[in-house]
């Protein structure tokens, strides 16, 4: 179909050093010398050549190369995907170019090279710095790899992410704490924090079902989260979205292109796809449609992911969506009324309370285009 113009760009890498036993993602556990990377790479960068050459490219602000591990792949199969992006595209400093890394497989000449290459954003796998934590995980590095991982990136890098666990089996409050309180004095712009979640047909899930491991806590996940919301905002980060908090100037674009309607490319493995125009928008994944939302249900669905960032919708936001969507002031008055937004400054803003609740909230909203 016609579409708007892609303007966020995601590769995937599905491939890590071990699989963690919580994780779901499409990834594989093979050596970093194994043939079907080689295979993997270069088909990924005739993917890129070829949506150039389609007019796809040309205006995409924001990259992200996720997985799995991108880390782990080496450095030579970086450079060759690096390469190909920038013969590709326009990327230039202006465009956020984002590669998530692995505290055991980033090295001091890969972040040299990298970013020479075009890449201005790390985000690091890093989880906890409690070594008992880790072992639970299963993680594949220490609390000192992590340390030298973010030294390392620092070298080159003022936008060094990390991404921190929190509810996980064993964990306490100030295991946690300490954790965040460690991401704060390494001098990191951005922190992410995820509640544990048991994916179905994980070990994890496995382990919970066998009583060898203990389902998260939804109230000391709650806990948690205040935690991190209360340390990070003192120590001077801005929660920009529900699990996310940067130094001013440092939010990650592409997450915030998800939140915000932006359309986006997937290329790689089980990578997404979001394409639309004014009628329709169509989510992809390896060639079948997951989503087929119509302008109805597209306002809705703004409205709800609009309630994952702070700033939330804008009174204007509002009034096209009840063009389409006639009874989403009412509805906003309720959830209001409940707690769990509130409106102020011309905007309609989650509120503590809606997001700890964010079931309640953002199936009130999406609801609103059956």
């Amino acid at each position: 179909m016609p579409h708007d113009p892609y303007r966020a760009l995601y590769l995937h890498l599905p491939f890590c050093v071990k699989r963690c036993g919580y994780c779901d993602f499409t990834t594989a556990a093979v050596p970093t010398d194994a043939p079907e990377i080689d295979a993997y790479v270069e088909d990924l960068s005739l993917q890129i050549r070829r949506k150039a050459k389609e007019g796809e490219l040309g205006a995409i602000e924001t990259v992200y190369l996720g997985g799995g591990t991108p880390s782990h792949i080496g450095l030579s199969r970086l450079s060759m995907l690096l390469y190909t992006l920038s013969l590709s595209m326009h990327l230039t400093p202006e465009v956020e170019c984002t590669m998530e890394a692995n505290p055991e497989s980033l090295t001091e000449r890969m972040v040299r090279d990298v970013w020479a290459l075009g890449v201005n954003r790390l985000s690091l796998g890093v989880q906890s710095f409690d070594e008992k934590v880790l072992q639970t995980l299963g993680r594949a590095h220490s609390a000192d790899d992590a340390r030298r991982a973010i030294e390392a990136a620092q070298t080159r890098f003022d936008n060094v992410s990390v991404d921190l666990m929190c509810g996980i089996p064993g964990q306490s409050s100030e295991s946690f704490e300490a954790s965040v309180c460690e991401a704060v004095r390494l001098g990191v712009t951005h922190i992410s924090v995820y509640p544990l979640t048991i994916e179905p047909h994980t070990p994890f899930d496995t382990a919970v079902l066998a009583g060898e491991l203990d389902e998260p806590d939804d109230d000391v996940e709650a806990a948690h989260m205040q935690i991190a919301a209360h340390v990070l905002t003192e120590a001077g980060y801005e929660r920009y979205e529900v699990a996310s908090y940067a130094r001013p100037g440092y939010q990650c674009r592409h997450n915030i292109a998800y939140w915000t309607g932006v359309p986006y490319l997937g290329l790689g493995r089980s990578a997404a796809t979001m394409t639309q125009n004014a009628e329709r928008r169509m989510r992809m994944k390896d060639g079948q449609v997951t989503d087929d939302l119509n302008a109805r249900q597209m306002a809705a669905e703004d409205l709800m992911l609009g309630m994952r960032m702070t700033c939330g919708v804008t009174d204007d936001q509002v009034k096209r969506a009840t063009e389409q969507l006639r009874d989403a002031p009412a509805t906003l008055e309720r959830l209001a009324r409940d707690g769990l937004v509130v409106h102020e400054g011309g905007r309609w803003r989650p509120t503590e309370r809606g997001w700890l609740c964010g079931n309640d909230l953002y199936g009130e909203l999406f609801d609103l285009a059956p």
